[in-house]
């Protein structure tokens, strides 16, 4: 799948890397922004406590 990918991406290999490096914070940037909280809505949250 990996390999699948590197060879769709056009150009020479440091061409290649900055359209990655491009894309995986693209797809980060989207995950912390609308599915993370998404997410956390249906998440329902327990109040935890460690006693000493």
């Amino acid at each position: 799948m990996y390999a699948a990918l590197w060879r769709a991406l056009p150009g020479p290999v440091w061409v290649r890397l900055i359209i990655l490096i491009v894309l995986i914070a693209a797809v980060l940037y989207a995950l912390a922004t609308w599915v993370f909280p998404w997410v956390q809505s249906f998440i329902d949250p327990q109040e935890v406590t460690v006693e000493e």
